[in-house]
């Protein structure tokens, strides 16, 4: 293991053997943090420092990305559930609150469906439950992420995850824009993990309490599947960011993160099941 600043790598074995990277920084009661599609643990470099009053956070680089095994195939939603699960294990804890945005929340749900016991509190963050309940990005979306130039590509998704303005203040780089070390085979293995991710039929399984964060404008994860979630997780609540794109996380940081420790430190029914937040000038109290 080494120390990186605050920060310590250490590594472990799924179950089929493949080499699984995590890091883990802080003190406090444990929280998984996890990415979205084709990224590694960097996607949350901007904010996990914000929980390390509460929380140790712990992040891991999916198989396929940063320091993890990079396997030919057997990428999925529920095989990087029991890498979780795995690296739980291996830091001897039983039980964590999760927290997973994009891909890593629909990751998230199967870690809290299939493991409740190893869940205490669930957040959400611009996912969706797969499947043809999902409500998918329009065509449009899809056929500029699909630009044959990758400039072009990468212009889409900065203007998918961010709002101009923001983007304007905020040139990068960023850290949520994918692997750049990917293999294109893993990078493709990460697609159709996330494209085939269908976990209707668990979400009521799920018993720990449960947050869903989502921006109002998010096109590339539409923010009409929050209430699906919501529908479905029985102690469920959901709460809108205002003219917040798919990284609200970042753009929205002192809002996003503030609402996360409450919805973690707070006690039990705390927070109604579902509202709309106010703008994050008007949030003096982030527990309604």
């Amino acid at each position: 293991m080494t120390v990186d600043d605050q920060r310590h790598h250490a590594s472990t074995r799924a179950h089929d053997g493949t080499l699984l990277a995590y890091q883990y920084e802080g003190a406090g009661y444990p929280l998984v943090l996890l990415a979205g599609q084709a990224n590694n643990h960097h996607w949350w470099d901007g904010v996990r420092e914000d929980f390390h009053a509460t929380h140790r956070t712990i992040t891991l680089d999916y198989r396929g990305t940063g320091n993890s095994g990079k396997p030919e195939d057997g990428y999925s939603t529920e095989v990087f559930a029991e890498d979780v699960i795995a690296v739980l294990d291996d830091l001897g804890i039983e039980r964590a609150d999760v927290y997973g945005t994009s891909m890593g929340g629909r990751v998230a749900q199967w870690v809290a469906a299939r493991h409740p016991a190893r869940v205490r509190h669930l957040v959400l963050g611009c996912t969706s439950p797969g499947g043809p309940h999902a409500i998918e990005r329009d065509a449009s979306v899809r056929r500029a992420l699909a630009q044959a130039n990758p400039e072009a590509s990468r212009r889409t998704l900065v203007d998918l995850m961010y709002t101009p303005a923001w983007s304007a203040e905020h040139p990068g780089p960023y850290t949520t824009l994918g692997d750049p070390d990917m293999p294109p085979y893993a990078r493709r293995g990460h697609l159709l993990a996330s494209n085939r991710h269908n976990a209707w039929d668990a979400l009521p399984h799920i018993g720990a309490p449960t947050l869903i964060l989502h921006g109002d404008q998010d096109r590339l994860t539409p923010a009409a599947n929050a209430p699906l979630l919501a529908a479905r997780i029985r102690d469920s609540r959901t709460r809108t960011l205002p003219g917040a794109r798919h990284a609200y996380f970042e753009e929205c940081r002192p809002h996003a993160s503030a609402l996360v420790t409450a919805f973690l430190t707070a006690a039990p029914n705390a927070l109604p099941r579902s509202y709309a937040s106010p703008a994050p000038e008007e949030l003096s109290n982030p527990v309604d």
